[in-house]
């Protein structure tokens, strides 16, 4: 069990980040015209998106995400090993990143670099990343859903609070080069998903090719493949056995949630998200 690196009033993970690391990431780093940036906040479906885009690249071939490791394939920005792989990194680069608005390279917003964000509903998120961290040294471990449940609210969660994180990167949603997509619907439709992307990245794939990016971008073939579930994870890093692909499902939240935590999770998510235009999230 770890405490958190804070940085500019943010907490981050205690294990594979680091002051110096974070600074050149957030205030230095050049964001490319050429680049795709995997964006969202913790456990709303970043790997799997991660999984399409790789795919979409290879036309359904497999052989690259069955050979390397998703980290390896779309680095992420604010780490230590994804920082250092990256500015390195020739050519076009996929980039995976958590960072809250106020913390991204300032270079993004005056390139042609496309940005595709996840939102997902925010009390899976929190039944999600509360069977994610209690089980792992990554950081402080919630002693139970309920005091997850507190800190969460709070934005006492690594990279601070949702609400903040969706109303900020909101505000870029009418952006050319910034693609809105929802966990909810890419589970209800992921070939229309998929679809979406292929048009936002410029890309166009045949019936069979399709098929083949559908098949293995399935929450099955990801869960069996060492490449995307992160079983290659160090034992010093992961403890208890964790899974990270637990259950790929949306709505868990209504067996985890009290009757009183429901309806204090309302109260705050109708605060906090006022003036969003009604349909904007899928789950409401």
């Amino acid at each position: 069990m770890s405490d958190y690196l804070w940085f500019e009033g943010i907490p981050f993970p205690a294990i594979g980040y680091g002051k110096e690391i974070l600074q050149e990431a957030c205030h230095k780093f050049v964001i490319r015209d050429e680049d795709t940036v995997m964006l969202t906040y913790p456990k709303s479906g970043t790997n799997w998106l991660v999984q399409m885009v790789c795919l979409i690249q290879t036309k359904g071939n497999p052989k690259w995400v069955q050979s390397v490791p998703v980290w390896d394939r779309s680095p992420w920005l604010e780490t230590e090993v994804g920082y250092k792989t990256l500015i390195n990194k020739e050519g076009p680069r996929l980039i995976s990143s958590h960072l809250p608005f106020h913390l991204f390279p300032k270079s993004f917003f005056s390139s042609k670099a496309k940005v595709i964000y996840i939102i997902r509903n925010p009390r899976d998120i929190l039944v999600s990343s509360y069977f994610f961290f209690y089980k792992t040294n990554l950081v402080k471990n919630p002693e139970s859903l309920g005091t997850y449940f507190e800190w969460f609210l709070k934005g006492n969660v690594p990279y601070g609070s949702w609400f903040e994180h969706i109303c900020a990167w909101l505000s870029m949603r009418e952006r050319d080069n910034f693609l809105l997509l929802s966990y909810e619907d890419m589970k209800k439709d992921t070939k229309s998903t998929i679809m979406k992307i292929c048009d936002f990245l410029g890309k166009k794939l045949e019936p069979d090719e399709m098929d083949m990016v559908v098949k293995h971008s399935s929450f099955e073939a990801m869960k069996e493949n060492n490449m995307s579930n992160f079983s290659l994870i160090p034992e010093d890093v992961i403890t208890n056995g964790l899974v990270l692909l637990r259950k790929g499902t949306t709505g868990d939240w209504k067996n985890h949630f009290t009757v009183a935590q429901a309806e204090v999770f309302d109260k705050v998510f109708q605060e906090k998200m006022a003036g969003f235009p009604t349909g904007l999230f899928p789950w409401e």
